[in-house]
């Protein structure tokens, strides 16, 4: 499940693809569903690719994204805002109340 939620924790966008397919493969397809300029994308290290962080730039949006620790030419992120990545986590917190989300029983995306 991919989301996009905005600073209240209110979807934005949401996306279902394949268990085996890690975040970042998707996250500019499910951002592109979204205005982003003038906009600040927070995200974990998992989202700080090249090809990520050069379209959200082209898009005139700011982001906190750390780096990985094994980066070898890391970038600056802004650690205050990066604070307000709980947002996303309050959201997939809220749908994991429900237990057919939190335990996937319908593994089909119609399911859901």
């Amino acid at each position: 499940m991919h989301a996009v939620v905005d600073g209240l924790g209110n979807p934005l966008y949401f996306q279902l693809s394949a268990g085996s397919v890690h975040d970042s493969k998707v996250a500019t397809e499910v951002l592109s569903h979204v205005p982003l300029e003038q906009n600040s994308v927070v995200a974990d290290k998992a989202y700080g690719t090249n090809e990520i962080r050069s379209f959200l730039t082209s898009h005139q949006a700011a982001y906190a994204i750390p780096p990985k620790s094994n980066t070898v030419d890391p970038w600056a992120c802004d650690w205050w805002t990066y604070k307000e990545r709980h947002s996303v986590e309050c959201f997939f917190n809220k749908l994991k109340h429900f237990c057919r989300v939190a335990t996937r029983y319908d593994k089909l995306a119609a399911s859901f």
